[in-house]
């Protein structure tokens, strides 16, 4: 009986072109790098031209030859992207690699299809904090590499600049550079050698930054990513033992469910977050609670959501005034909150009166979060009958988005044009529309 032909390992073969190596050096490699792993391997020429062909390297040689080929091209490099992943017989990588392989992914526009295509999971099941307490399997790897507190506030000070990048520009521009920042210096870095402490500050960084890669994710509409995103924060804070990030993270879940109109989950996590948060700090209080009134108040429950703002208000009067670039909250972001449950609550002039008093003490540089928020006025406004107000917010929603490089953004646009397409004969609509046209010329 025939047997059906091996597929080529074309994954194995574009990682070897790249490391210009010849197939006996390839071999020569490994067999180096197994020795250090206590190894006796023998590899030539002759197991490489297997290997390409399709024949799939032993169990425990695969991770030398992943090292091997990470030595020489001095970045990660992962199961899946070596050819090495098989759903049939292998489970896959570490989460580790797993998030390398999303973030490579995200880096490349060509490759973004794969990842957008997955879809939001409503029942996913949320790793308990308690379960993921110091468990980790970002274990050093043998290599001479050792990092650390400079290296963490490395990672830090970037995610806070990524964090002003997307306010000031958009998650379009922003999120690309986290993911190659997450890939090619922060994994690195999860792997090297590190006293506990410092391994641990690393971990929670990094969180920080997955935490913040994913909200932009979201932000961009692109949910099934993005939820993939905070699932491997909430690992990474746990292996910390990080309350903090995990309790936000969750509570950035939370945020996502309400965006896509699910509210019994968006309250399930929002109240997660907050029974997980025994030190919360008052900030920190007011930015959980917030989002539980919100969510409390998609499922009708209006005595809950009022109470729960009321605890929101409390805790932030007695928070101070630093600005917190990831997970910060402040008088805008509140009256966001009431704006969100007045208008569940059927109260529709309140809703925009709210948000116009959260734009009002809105913070200048947060350019992308006024695109949202003018955005939303200008609909409840509309949703009024207050048309040429809605136009005039509306052309301060063009003022910032012009600027932006947002999928949220163009969402609003799109529901902008829409809307106000059967009003012609407004002079406001009019000059409105005209605007439009040149704003959409100079997106193209």
């Amino acid at each position: 009986m025939a047997t059906s032909p091996r597929t080529p390992n074309a994954g194995l073969a574009s990682l070897l072109g790249q490391t210009k190596w010849s197939r006996t050096q390839f071999a020569m490699a490994v067999n180096r790098i197994g020795s250090e792993a206590g190894l006796a391997l023998c590899y030539d020429q002759s197991a490489v031209s297997h290997w390409l062909s399709g024949t799939m390297p032993r169990a425990e040689v695969r991770p030398v030859v992943l090292e091997a080929l990470a030595r020489r091209l001095k970045r990660p490099v992962t199961r899946a992207e070596a050819g090495f992943a098989d759903p049939g017989t292998d489970r896959g990588g570490s989460d580790l690699e797993d998030l390398i392989d999303v973030g490579r992914a995200d880096m490349d526009p060509s490759r973004r299809g794969v990842l957008t295509a997955g879809v939001y999971s409503a029942a996913l099941a949320v790793p308990l904090f308690p379960d993921l307490a110091g468990r980790t399997d970002h274990t050093a790897t043998g290599r001479t590499v050792r990092i650390g507190e400079g290296e963490v506030a490395t990672v830090r000070t970037m995610t806070e600049k990524i964090a002003d990048i997307l306010d000031e520009l958009g998650g379009g521009h922003a999120r690309p550079m986290a993911a190659a920042f997450l890939v090619n210096t922060v994994a690195p870095y999860l792997s090297a050698s590190a006293p506990e402490k410092v391994r641990k500050d690393m971990l929670s960084a990094a969180s920080d930054l997955v935490y913040l890669t994913g909200w932009m994710a979201m932000y961009e509409r692109e949910h099934g990513l993005g939820q993939r995103y905070y699932v491997k924060a909430l690992k990474l804070a746990g292996a910390a033992e990080d309350h903090i990030t995990y309790c936000r993270t969750l509570r950035g879940m939370s945020l996502q469910a309400s965006n896509l109109g699910h509210g019994a989950k968006a309250l399930q996590l929002a109240d997660a977050a907050a029974q997980a948060s025994p030190k919360a700090g008052p900030r920190l209080r007011a930015f959980l609670a917030g989002q539980q009134a919100h969510a409390a108040s998609m499922t009708g429950d209006r005595h809950t959501a009022f109470a729960r703002l009321h605890e929101t208000e409390t805790a932030l009067s007695k928070a101070d005034s630093r600005r917190e670039a990831i997970g910060g909250y402040d008088a805008s972001a509140y009256q966001f909150h009431v704006s969100h449950v007045l208008y569940e609550c059927k109260d529709l002039e309140g809703s925009v009166r709210a948000l116009r008093e959260s734009l009002k003490v809105q913070p200048r540089q947060e350019r992308q979060g006024r695109v949202h928020s003018n955005a939303l006025l200008a609909q409840r406004q509309f949703e009024l009958g207050h048309l040429e107000a809605a136009c005039a917010t509306w052309h301060a929603f063009l003022d910032d988005y012009v600027q932006l490089s947002t999928a949220r953004g163009d969402e609003h646009f799109a529901t902008m044009r829409r809307r106000i397409r059967p009003y012609g004969k407004s002079a406001a609509v009019r000059e409105l529309t005209e605007r439009a046209g040149e704003v959409a010329r100079a997106k193209v």
